[in-house]
């Protein structure tokens, strides 16, 4: 009798606790390297007024902007180990997880926003972003920043005048090859460490959309800013496949559905922030805007065309040729 009797004590009391766990609140930590007054930054934001709003009680989301948590180096570390649930990182952070990925580096590839979407909305770019979940890494959607604008303290208009001179980039192989293709010198440096780098001459120049030379305020320590597009900076808002398929299916339904409308958000907003910001600088005359004439474009196509012939078989042809025919 006794024996039943500690039998159902136990029984009671793991039923209590799975009645807890049931019902203890679901914490998203959401980490980011950018300002909160960029299309990310406010991204976040919207999508934490949202989620708990709708999943009131069941679900918290905390955001650390500004790297204030993880830096760019160690957030996929802190999301694989289930020490952050969503990050955005640039989509050049994900060339060690799948190759195809390396599309978006690729200079040039795209002549407008509009293609980007095209492509990323299309069934080649709707495979890259679920082709990650055999890594533990779950895509949920691609977030917008902006074209990139080449930035540094010397007239940039042809790709000779970047000649030895040194350029921050983000860590990757194709950006690297980029550089290096017009006689630069690539320098990979954390985000959090570019506005020093360009202010004390560690690196002479970057490449960034308006939104981040704006918020960062690179515009302050650079002289010129030639309008070149020349690639795309978007983000893969991304999160820990385990973590997102143990959710309780109505909770992980109505976030799905709500990153599906911050998403939309988002792109907005980095078309206004791109155009904009760009109007703040121009207006802030710290730095001088260069528009590139079509020959002067044509000259930087054709000095990084190796760097297609060099990635193209590793990233898949029918995969650049699907980016390709998104601009028309």
């Amino acid at each position: 009798m006794r024996k039943l009797t500690f039998q159902a004590i136990l029984a009671s009391a793991a039923l209590a606790l799975l009645t807890s766990m049931a019902h203890a609140e679901i914490v998203i930590k959401f980490s980011h390297v950018v300002a909160e007054n960029t299309p990310k930054g406010k991204g976040a934001l919207l999508f934490k007024k949202l989620a708990e709003e709708r999943l009131k009680g069941k679900v918290t989301v905390e955001v650390y902007p500004n790297s204030s948590l993880f830096g760019d180096g160690k957030e996929m570390e802190a999301l694989l180990l289930g020490d952050v649930q969503l990050i955005a990182p640039s989509l050049s952070k994900f060339d060690r997880y799948t190759k195809q990925i390396q599309v978006f580096d690729l200079p040039f590839l795209f002549k407008d926003i509009n293609a980007v979407h095209r492509f990323q909305n299309g069934p080649v770019g709707q495979s890259i972003l679920g082709s990650l979940k055999k890594k533990n890494l779950t895509g949920l959607g691609y977030w917008d920043n902006g074209m990139k604008q080449l930035s540094a303290n010397k007239p940039l208009r042809r790709p000779e005048d970047a000649k030895g001179m040194k350029f921050r980039i983000q860590s990757s192989d194709i950006l690297e090859a980029q550089f290096k293709a017009v006689g630069a010198f690539p320098q990979k440096l954390a985000f959090a460490e570019v506005y020093q780098a360009l202010e004390t001459g560690v690196v002479d120049g970057a490449e960034n959309p308006w939104s981040n030379i704006y918020s960062q305020k690179f515009f302050e320590v650079q002289k010129y800013i030639s309008e070149s597009n020349n690639g795309y900076l978007g983000y893969m808002l991304v999160t820990n496949t385990k973590f997102w398929d143990g959710l309780p299916a109505d909770v992980r339904k109505t976030l799905e559905e709500t990153l599906t409308e911050v998403t939309v958000q988002v792109n907005q907003w980095a078309t206004e922030f791109s155009e904009g910001d760009r109007q703040k600088i121009k207006d802030s005359g710290k730095t001088e805007i260069l528009t590139l004439t079509p020959e002067e474009l044509a000259a930087w196509k054709t000095a990084m065309k190796s760097v297609y012939d060099q990635f193209t078989p590793s990233i898949g042809k029918d995969i650049v040729d699907a980016a390709l025919a998104a601009n028309k």
